[in-house]
This record gives structure tokens, C-alpha cells and sequence, in this order.
């Protein structure tokens, strides 16, 4: 006789578990996917097997290997990897939808050679028009033509099964899998894209990788609250998670590692959207200033610091009389609530009385200014749109501000300051110069 307590409902599409059947799943909403776990509960722990110790060594008896990394062909990409792909490595690439992420994976493949490039959204028919809408260059006499990588193989499965033994089989340097929402496995229960069949799915493929020696690129798309492929658990399974950001209305990307068992997490890397793909951005900060406009005020330039790369953004100010009883703050590619918080420093500390105005605020090219240092460029471009006074197209403005209106340091000051003097800037700002905020807007 089955005891009643020992009972487990499970939901096939998040792994849910319930003592008793609901025709609605509590967590993720779907109606239909609770049933009973047949799975046992309990072990007897008689029956448990003698498993034997594993064998042991120290850290001095292991020899140090020195892994030879392929190269991409794309320097951007290999900086943020850390110096190449490492063979046997799962690489998770992921962003949102439309942002560029099947467009920067088959360019890779197309630079390495012996590569495999399983699509389960795609049909080989599809990836090869892509391939030829994005890559085809015209020649002297102005004719089409087509760069064709005749060792890249193509396919289209969402059977996980049959994609690892179709990578056992060819033993490819590198394989991309285009996605993993697509991909289903025989031995797990539910729709493909669901929690338990991406885990599964995704440990087949690690796998793979390691008892091949493969390197895999996996993509996987960004949901609205910002987790990959759904389960956010995904990350941990793989080695490097790389994501793709940037405005899908923007031309330019950037990568960015999150997780590397091989190599740095603060490096990133820099690409524009064209027509014929994705192109390297050797300059981000030549690139980023080169549609400035004309000397206006609440315009300032700072300095960010994307891994060990300084990059010059700018950022725009508009500050306007309010139209209603309480104020407007709109941010793009700055956080807002710090936004708040700046401008409240700037009314107490600087006396500036911005009560009664909108605050608008850009940060140009679809870039996000994360780090502490653009709290001096936010500030000082909305004191110069408050005042209506241009403060030089020459001047760069980096530095943290703190509560009480000091100016903190930030690191790698030397190294801001010799970007800028590569493109021209003669003036810079940071805590060096002013250690108060009300100092510094009173004497500009």
C-alpha cells in the first residue's frame, strides 16, 4: 500500500514539486504540467552501494599543462576570452533577441577552420542566405561575391542526442549550437525550453565538450528578467558566459564576460552593427566621439574603464522648468535611482535649486556608464545645462561623489588622462583638482 505523505507532484515545465496535484502550477503558471513523481523517494539504505574512495594527489605532483588556445581571427573576441578559445571549453554567449548573437556566431565559425554549426531555429537553406547577405563583398568591377569557408559544416537538429554524437562523430575544433531553447532530449519529460530539459540538455553537451575535446559555443537567449535561456542556473554549468548588450536600435555592441575559468572577467569587447555584419571597433572612444556636436551646454566627456581599456563616452544633460507640480528624472544608460541621488547632492551641497526642473539625461552611443567615476560628468553636465554655459568640447570629467559632495578618487587616473591626450583632449577633471562639488561649480 503507497503512503499518502510519501507523494511528490512534480511540473514538467519548471520542476516544481507539490504533496498534492493542482491543475495549475504555483511558480510558473501553466496549466496541465503537474502529475505524479513515479520516481522513489525513499532508499533503503541497505541496498546503497560500497562506492570506493576516490584517488587523491597532491598539488605538487600535477604537472602544469600549457593549453594551446585557437584563435578566433577576431581580436575583440579573443581579448575578452583571455588570448583564444581553450579546446574542450563550453562558451554560453548570451543577450537579447536581435541583438546579434547567431550574426557574431557565424562569423566565428566562418573563421576557424574545421568548424560544425548546428542551428535548431534555423534550416541549413536559411543559414546559408544569412551567410551570403552578410558576408558577400563587391569586388573591382562591382560584382557580388561570396566568402565561402567550404570546411564550415552545417545542420539542423534539436535532438541532443543526435547533436553529440554528430559532434563525437566529426570532432570538430569548434561547434556552435543555435539555441538552446530549441533543443529537446529523449530522456527528459516536457517541451523543449523548459528548466529540466535545458539542464539536462545543457550537461550533455559539457560532456561532450570535455570527453572530445571541443570547444562549443552555446547561445542562449535573454529573457525579460534578464536570465539566460530562462533558469539562470545555466551559468554555472559552463565555463565562460559571455553576454552580448548594447540598444538593438544602437550600432554598437559590446561583449562582456561575466564568468571565465580561463581567463580575465573585465575585459570587453567593442563592435558595430553594419550591413555586412559585425565589424571590430578598433577605437571605441574616436568612435564614440565622432558625431559630437558643436560646443553646447550640459555636454561633458568622461572616462570609463571597460576592463583594462580606458573609453571616452559623452554625456548629455538637458535640464528644463517643469511643466507640471512635481519634476520629471529620465535617465538612458544610467542607472536612475543614482541619479537621484546626484541631484539631491547637487541641490544641498552646490546650493543649485533643481526642484522645479526636469532632468533629462544620455549617455551617448547606447553605452551603460556603470562605474562611479561618470558621477562627476553626470553632475557637472547638469549644473552646465542648468546654467546655460558650455563648458569646452577640451574637457574631460571623471571622478565618484560621495554624500557629503567630496569627489573620491578612481583607479587608473594615469591611464584615463593618456586617452585623452590621444584624442586631443588638453583639460581634465578628477579629484586631484577639486575635492568638493560646490568648489568645482563655482569655478566653472
Amino acid at each position: 500500500m503507497t503512503n499518502k505523505n510519501s507523494l511528490i507532484f512534480t511540473c514538467s515545465h519548471c520542476n516544481a514539486q507539490y504533496q498534492k496535484w493542482t491543475g495549475r502550477c504555483l511558480e510558473c503558471g501553466k496549466w496541465g504540467t503537474v502529475a505524479q513523481d513515479t520516481r522513489p523517494t525513499q532508499h533503503d539504505p541497505k541496498n546503497q552501494p560500497n562506492h570506493k574512495p576516490a584517488a587523491t594527489t597532491t598539488l605538487a605532483e600535477v604537472q602544469s599543462q600549457n593549453v594551446a588556445r585557437t584563435k578566433t581571427g577576431v581580436e575583440e573576441l579573443d581579448r575578452v576570452l583571455g588570448g583564444g578559445i581553450v579546446p574542450g571549453s563550453l562558451i554560453l554567449l548570451g543577450g537579447e533577441p536581435g541583438i546579434g548573437k547567431s550574426t557574431l556566431a557565424l562569423q566565428l565559425a566562418l573563421t576557424i577552420p574545421n568548424a560544425l554549426y548546428i542551428s535548431g531555429e534555423e534550416s541549413v537553406g536559411q543559414i546559408k542566405m544569412r551567410a551570403d547577405r552578410l558576408f558577400s563583398t563587391k569586388n573591382n568591377n562591382g560584382t557580388m561575391e561570396q566568402w565561402n569557408n567550404h570546411s564550415l559544416r552545417l545542420a539542423n537538429e534539436t535532438n541532443i542526442e543526435t547533436i553529440c554524437t554528430t559532434i563525437a562523430q566529426n570532432k570538430p575544433v569548434l561547434a556552435v549550437i543555435d539555441s538552446i531553447q530549441t533543443i529537446h532530449s529523449d530522456d527528459v519529460a516536457g517541451e523543449p525550453g523548459n528548466v529540466t530539459q535545458i539542464r539536462a540538455c545543457t550537461v550533455k553537451i559539457l560532456e561532450t565538450a570535455k570527453a572530445n575535446n571541443v570547444a562549443i559555443v552555446l547561445i542562449g537567449h535573454v529573457t525579460k528578467d534578464g536570465e539566460v535561456a530562462g533558469p539562470k542556473t545555466l551559468e554555472h554549468l559552463v565555463d565562460t558566459v559571455l553576454y552580448f548588450e548594447g540598444e538593438r536600435y544602437h550600432t554598437f555592441r559590446v561583449l562582456r564576460a561575466t564568468k571565465n575559468r580561463f581567463g580575465p572577467t573585465d575585459e570587453v569587447g567593442i563592435f558595430e552593427m553594419k550591413d555586412s555584419g559585425l565589424h571590430e571597433v578598433k577605437n571605441p572612444s574616436a568612435a564614440l566621439l565622432s558625431e559630437r556636436g558643436d560646443n553646447m551646454p550640459g555636454s561633458i566627456v568622461t572616462c570609463l574603464m571597460e576592463g583594462t581599456r580606458p573609453l571616452l563616452v559623452e554625456i548629455q544633460a538637458l535640464v528644463n522648468k517643469t511643466s507640471f507640480g512635481y519634476p520629471v528624472r529620465k535617465a538612458s544608460g544610467f542607472d536612475l535611482n543614482r541619479l537621484h541621488v546626484l541631484v539631491a547632492v547637487l541641490q544641498k551641497r552646490a546650493g543649485l535649486n533643481l526642484a522645479q526642473y526636469d532632468i533629462h539625461l544620455n549617455v551617448v552611443g547606447g553605452l551603460s556608464a556603470d562605474e562611479p567615476a561618470a558621477d562627476l560628468a553626470v553632475c557637472l553636465a547638469i549644473a552646465s545645462a542648468y546654467k546655460d554655459k558650455a563648458l569646452g568640447a577640451d574637457l574631460c570629467v571623471f571622478g565618484e561623489v560621495g554624500l557629503g559632495g567630496e569627489v573620491r578618487s578612481v583607479p587608473h587616473t594615469e591611464r584615463r588622462i593618456k586617452e585623452c591626450e590621444k584624442l586631443g583632449i588638453r583639460r581634465t577633471i578628477s579629484h586631484e583638482k577639486f575635492r568638493n562639488i560646490s568648489e568645482l561649480i563655482r569655478n566653472t
